[in-house]
């Protein structure tokens, strides 16, 4: 998940989307070579809590970073809107050494750039970032606005779709936890969660439903925040020697939360005026594979219950899904990479395959050995390759 705990306010629509909703609206992108979507990146130089933009304005539209993570540890890469809140755009999980392309879609107006050192606590080297008007919006084809806009209702349906299965299971999923079924509970946990993985980054993009439905105990320990959501009931289904279970009231309360924040996130999507950008279902594909590469392969998510290989199942079904309605966009422009993903989506499906145990499940993630995790982790990098060009390709 997203160590996001900047506590931000609960908006209707996704955090970012005042930015990138007049875009979709009018289907414009800067095609000019002068304009932002044809010049060279602007390149940011991440180290520890400062992430310094080679310049502090750019011109409105498409609009290139090249990160540079030029520290010891990870970080993430945050485009805030004038309020310094909501999150526009962001890249997450930007390794030591590493280098990445990020491509978002601004309106004019003052933004701030800003860092997040071990994607966790406050952002830091927060930055004003002014986008001028271009003055040369160019109208795109009507039949590439008919893919634009196929795009966006598909994937609008898929998340409502996600999160209405998610509510009803994870009230089934703590009827069964507070009955004292836990048998049941544990046979639910993994695939419940499921619904969630496959969309988290619109979920992250609501501020305190992420981490208040998916904190892990190391990071609430290390920012001394309140622990709840799914992990605290990972634990206690999965009570390590030496720990103490929830009491009863305690359990309560934390199904109960379980129940009213999933609530929250589904009202949410589920407003009439809630949408998502082109560029935030590209991210959102690239994001999902990102957080695998970075924490689910480590198996650090489900440490209790070690029911990695259901989450990173799901991050591979919700990011094939943002990019096949976004596929025949991308298709029309870069053949070869769309066939590309297409053939790496298939490899990891495959090699996820061979994990598998009885209908619907997986082997523990414990039960991988040092050959399966190396191979499991080439299948995953193979595909967050390409995978992480197809913004660029979409809104370019």
């Amino acid at each position: 998940m997203n160590r996001t705990v900047l506590r931000r306010p609960v908006l209707a629509l996704p955090l970012g989307l005042g930015a990138s909703l007049v875009v979709l609206a009018g289907c414009t992108a800067n095609t000019d070579p002068s304009a932002a979507g044809g010049a060279e990146p602007l390149e940011v130089s991440i180290n520890g809590a400062e992430c310094p933009v080679s310049a502090v304005e750019t011109p409105s539209g498409t609009t290139r970073f090249t990160l540079v993570n030029a520290g010891t540890e990870p970080n993430e890469f945050e485009v805030l809107a004038a309020d310094k809140l909501r999150i526009v755009g962001e890249r997450e999980n930007l390794g030591p050494g590493t280098t990445t392309d990020f491509t978002i879609v601004l309106e004019p107006g003052t933004y701030y750039t800003a860092c997040k050192p071990n994607m966790v606590g406050e952002v830091t080297g927060v930055t004003e970032f002014t986008v001028t008007d271009s003055g040369e919006p160019v109208t795109v084809s009507e039949d590439e606005q008919a893919l634009r806009d196929e795009a966006v209702t598909a994937y609008t349906a898929y998340v409502r779709d996600q999160t209405g299965a998610l509510l009803t299971r994870t009230e089934e999923f703590t009827t069964a936890y507070l009955g004292g079924d836990l048998d049941r509970a544990r046979e639910l946990y993994p695939r419940v969660r499921m619904h969630f993985e496959r969309i988290e980054p619109t979920a992250e993009a609501f501020g305190d439903i992420d981490p208040a439905l998916d904190l892990r105990e190391a990071d609430s320990q290390e920012l001394g925040e309140p622990w709840t959501g799914w992990h605290v009931l990972e634990k206690d289904l999965w009570l390590p020697a030496g720990e103490t279970a929830l009491t009863p009231e305690q359990g309560r309360e934390m199904a109960d939360g379980l129940n009213r924040d999933t609530r929250k996130l589904y009202d949410l999507v589920h407003a009439d005026d809630f949408t998502v950008s082109l560029d935030e279902i590209s991210n959102g594909a690239i994001a999902l594979l990102e957080e695998v590469a970075t924490t689910k392969i480590t198996g650090e998510e489900e440490i209790f219950s070690h029911t990695d290989l259901y989450d990173i199942q799901a991050n591979l079904e919700g990011a094939s899904v943002a990019f096949g309605t976004v596929r025949d966009l991308a298709e029309q422009k870069d053949p070869e990479l769309v066939a590309e993903i297409d053939s790496r989506i298939e490899s990891l499906s495959s090699t996820l395959d061979g994990y598998r145990s009885g209908e619907d499940g997986f082997v523990p993630f414990t039960e991988l050995d040092d050959a399966d995790r190396k191979q499991l982790s080439d299948s995953v990098n193979a595909l967050r390759r390409p995978l992480a060009t197809l913004t660029e390709v979409v809104v370019g």
